[in-house]
Formats: C-alpha cells, sequence, structure tokens
C-alpha cells in the first residue's frame, strides 16, 4: 500500500506519483518531497542562531544551472552561516522492513568548508529550535573541508549514542547533482548507494563499533610444537650422485691449441686456457618437493566472544518522526533536493533514474555554459579594475600582466597612496 506523498505537486509530480502508484504494489513511500507546490507549508525553518546574525536563509531555486530549470530544491544563502530547517514526516518505524533514505545534493559553490548531510529525528521536536544539539536517528551525507575531507556521514544511533561507521566512505566533491542512498534491511545488513551505483555494502555487525564483536582471537592460544609450516621440504630420498663433489668447475678448453710458435724452453709449459665446467652444476642440493606434512602458516584461532550478546532489533531505529538538514557552511550554495524516505529500494531506483540521471547531460551543458559566464564576468571585473587604478594616475599595467585582486591586495593599495574606494566594498563586488 501507498503511503503518504509529500511535495507531489504539479504535472510532473503527478506523473511520477502515478509511477510510483504503479510501482509500489506493496511498498510504502513514507515521505517524499522534491520542493514543489506548497512545500513551504511542510518545512520549518529553525531560529537557531538567528538572534546572534549566525543564521542563514534557504532560497527556492534551481540554482544557477540546472538540467531541468522547473526542477528546483532550496538552496543555502548567506556565506559563514548555520543552516537549520525541518519537516514532520508520517511516524514510521523500520522494524521488520527495509528503511530506504535518499536525497540530492548540488555543490554549486567552492564550497570550502561544510556539510551537505540530511537527518532523520525521531521523538518531539520544536522544530523552531531544531539545531546541531537536536538528537538524532540517523546522519547521513557528505562533509567537505579543503581539499582533505571529503568525507560521507553514514551515522547511526542506538540506545542514545550516536555511532559512525568505521569505513572512509567519500563523497562527490564536483558541482554537479548528485544523489546519495541508504538501504538498511531487517537483517542489519546496508547498501550505501550515489547516482545508483552502489558504493559500500556491509553489516551494522561489522561495520560500527555498536555491539562487540561476535568472534574474537584467542590471546591465550600458541602455536603447537609439532606444527609444520614448511610448504616444501627436500626429497628425503634422493641421493647423491656418485663423484658429483668430484666434478671441476672449471676445466681446460679443449679447442684451446698450443700455438705453433710456442717454445717451452724460453715461454714454459703451455697450458690451455680454463673455461667453466658445463658439468659442474655447483654445490649439490636436494631437490625440493610439496611437504606431505604442510599444515599451512599457523594463525591465532578465532573464538565466541563472551562480551558479546546479540540484539536482533539491531537495525531498528526509534520510530521516525522528522528529517531536517542542518550544517554550517563557509560558502553557501548547496541545492537539497528529491527527498525520499520508503521501504522500497526499487522504486528509490526509479525516482534516481527519472529525475537526477535523466538531467544528467543537460546539466552538464548548463553548466559548462554558466562557468564561461561566470569567466567572462570576472575578466570583465578585472580589466574594470584595472582601469580604475589607472585613473588615479597610477601606471596602467603593461599588456599581458595579470592581476588577481584579492582581499589582502586591496587593503594594501588602500593603506599606501592609492585612493581607492574602501577594500572591502570593492572585494565583495569583485568576487560576486
Amino acid at each position: 500500500m501507498t503511503g503518504p506523498r509529500r511535495g507531489g505537486g504539479g504535472l510532473r509530480g503527478r506523473l511520477l506519483a502515478l509511477s510510483s502508484l504503479l510501482l509500489l504494489a506493496s511498498g510504502e513511500v513514507i515521505f517524499e518531497e522534491r520542493f514543489e507546490d506548497g512545500w513551504e507549508s511542510r518545512w520549518v525553518e529553525s531560529d537557531w542562531k538567528r538572534s546572534e546574525g549566525k543564521a542563514g536563509r534557504f532560497k527556492h531555486t534551481a540554482g544557477r544551472y540546472s538540467g531541468d530549470p522547473d526542477d528546483k530544491g532550496i538552496q543555502t544563502t548567506m556565506d559563514a552561516r548555520h543552516f537549520a530547517i525541518s519537516a514532520k514526516i508520517p511516524q514510521f518505524s523500520n522494524k521488520n522492513r527495509t528503511l530506504v533514505v535518499q536525497y540530492s545534493i548540488k555543490f554549486e559553490q567552492d564550497i570550502e568548508c561544510g556539510g551537505g548531510y540530511i537527518k532523520l529525528m525521531s521523538g518531539y521536536v520544536n522544530q523552531k529550535k531544531f539545531s546541531g544539539d537536536t538528537p538524532y536517528s540517523l546522519m547521513f551525507g557528505p562533509d567537505i573541508c579543503g581539499t582533505q575531507t571529503k568525507k560521507l556521514h553514514l551515522i547511526l544511533s542506538y540506545q542514545g549514542q550516536n555511532y559512525p561507521i568505521k569505513k572512509d566512505l567519500e563523497c562527490e566533491t564536483d558541482k554537479l547533482t548528485h544523489v546519495y542512498t541508504f538501504i538498511l534491511r531487517p537483517d542489519a545488513s546496508y547498501s550505501l548507494l550515489v547516482d545508483n551505483r552502489e558504493r559500500e555494502t556491509g553489516s551494522m555487525y561489522t561495520d560500527w563499533d555498536i555491539l562487540p564483536p561476535r568472534k574474537i582471537k584467542d590471546v591465550h592460544a600458541k602455536r603447537p610444537k609439532d606444527w609444520d609450516d614448511r610448504e616444501y621440504i627436500e626429497d628425503p630420498n634422493e641421493v647423491k650422485p656418485e663423484g658429483y663433489d668430484s666434478i671441476p668447475k672449471q676445466i681446460p678448453d679443449p679447442k684451446d691449441k698450443k700455438p705453433d710458435t710456442w717454445d717451452d724452453d724460453d715461454d714454459g709449459i703451455w697450458k690451455p686456457r680454463m673455461i667453466s665446467n658445463p658439468a659442474y652444476k655447483g654445490p649439490w642440493k636436494r631437490k625440493r618437493i610439496k611437504n606431505p606434512n604442510y599444515k599451512g602458516k599457523w594463525k591465532t584461532p578465532w573464538i565466541d566472544n563472551p562480551e558479546f550478546e546479540d540484539d536482533p532489533d539491531l537495525y531498528v531505529l526509534k520510530p521516525l518522526k522528522y528529517v531536517g538538514i542542518e550544517v554550517w557552511q563557509v560558502k553557501a550554495g548547496s541545492v537539497f533536493d528529491n527527498i525520499l524516505i520508503c521501504d522500497d529500494p526499487e522504486y528509490a531506483r526509479k525516482v534516481v533514474e527519472e529525475t537526477v540521471v535523466a538531467n544528467r547531460e543537460a546539466e552538464k551543458e548548463a553548466f559548462e555554459e554558466a562557468e564561461k559566464e561566470r569567466k567572462a564576468r570576472e575578466d570583465r571585473l578585472k580589466k574594470e579594475r584595472m582601469t580604475e587604478v589607472g585613473a588615479e594616475g597610477e601606471d596602467v599595467p603593461e599588456t599581458g600582466m595579470i592581476i588577481t585582486m584579492n582581499c589582502e591586495f586591496l587593503k594594501k593599495l588602500h593603506s599606501s597612496k592609492h585612493n581607492l574606494k574602501p577594500p572591502l566594498t570593492w572585494c565583495h563586488s569583485f568576487h560576486q
């Protein structure tokens, strides 16, 4: 039976809704948000950090470039701000059910440092006070900082404590839209997909330090004295040939003939030169054969961990009631969209194919065009700055010189003899 679908306004939404009805004969869509008609009635922006002037706002837009300009999401605005927004969802328990969490994100900006993840919350949440301190049951998505950190978070809550996945997962760092999918099954196995391609798979038992391991190495075990780990041995039945040790290493060259002009009285007794003896094989060694008693390399055996106590509900999250975005970003401009919570991986796959994958080539073309326009705008602004510097009585840089106007450079100019507009204003306009 199909559950509530949210954010399905417009023709596109109705067509996809019809598609989902045909596909989800037994599955359920708990929450689906494509940020179409009426999205603002479903989402609540938090007032967290607003009184301190550190709260950013979300804008409803497809961004500077898009594969489909009508396919809008919500974009972070204002640099160096905290962003927090959430929506209430129909209460959902994944006990005995598969949980699928999926959403798309596009980092249009050079983010420098900031998050792009989503959270699922259980229990009551005061949405106007939703913050980084609000407890969550699942946190999932990218976190980028500089060139070193491009982490893909996957954190699960168990009995009130958060546990990050032990594997090092990397997120996408280009400026195109990517879809992240997390699938958690009743056997505690999981899969992580990026753009419908499996990136990781495993089990909660092994990839999170939630429960003690089922098996541990027996620290008291010792290698048996009669353990034979020699894979090959000398053939004990082989006997050294008679006379083998008397074979000389070198022999006189049989082809070397005494010169006709050689005089033994004057030249001494002639001896042929010595050459390597082809019959000499070096010190005799028995040939090596497979060891019939070989037992392999000895390894410390694994034993049942006495501290392990299984929890058949390990995979079960507390009943989910809210989905939220709570991130901090140095540079704003990330577009969140296509949020989906359901129990059918096949439906989630179909959504990716019909949205992001279908628009991929168009988005690439739009991105390339936007980049051309951005570079042209930057070049134009550079020329304008150079002209303004020359107008103040300074020599205009020779042809071929390139000046990179950054904030520190402008501050130095402002503090010297140059009569320039306030450097921060200039810097701000230059980097737009």
